[in-house]
């Protein structure tokens, strides 16, 4: 199982006329190669983790998650193995990706003091039969911010 997090680039963008009008941040390129074949995004939605709120954790047999924070900051917080892997993305940083493999546990932590608008890539795409939410148990980590 690898855990894969990676910063993104970020670029200023112009209006014709030369002055900023905005920027943009390329999360995903199938020319990339980090996910492997197979394993590509068939589906993106946007969850919204409130302030001071947890999803999760919760786990995956089936499906892959390719997460990006895109508006206020987050923390990542997987379980591999019995050990906790922490990651940050969002406006703070970096709009960092993580992917979290199947088989692998996870919660999303809202870090900062508005909502966090999270987009996750995952493969395969869910469907209402699929059945692979599973509850975990982080009661040993610290959530503290």
């Amino acid at each position: 199982m690898n855990i894969i997090a990676r910063e993104n680039p970020f670029f200023v963008t112009k209006n014709i006329e030369g002055k900023e009008n905005g920027f943009l941040v390329p999360l995903y390129n199938v020319h990339d190669s980090i996910l492997p074949d197979g394993a590509r995004p068939e589906q993106v939605y946007l969850t919204v983790v409130s302030p001071g709120e947890i999803k999760g954790p919760h786990l995956h047999f089936i499906r892959t998650g390719y997460f990006t924070c895109i508006k206020g900051n987050v923390r990542f917080i997987l379980k591999c193995k019995g050990h906790y892997h922490t990651f940050l993305s969002g406006e703070s940083y970096s709009y960092r990706s993580v992917i979290v493999p199947k088989g692998v546990s996870a919660a999303i932590q809202n870090i900062g003091i508005d909502s966090a608008y999270v987009l996750n890539m995952p493969y395969p795409a869910w469907t209402p039969d699929m059945n692979d939410e599973h509850k975990d148990n982080f009661d040993d980590f610290d959530f503290t911010i």
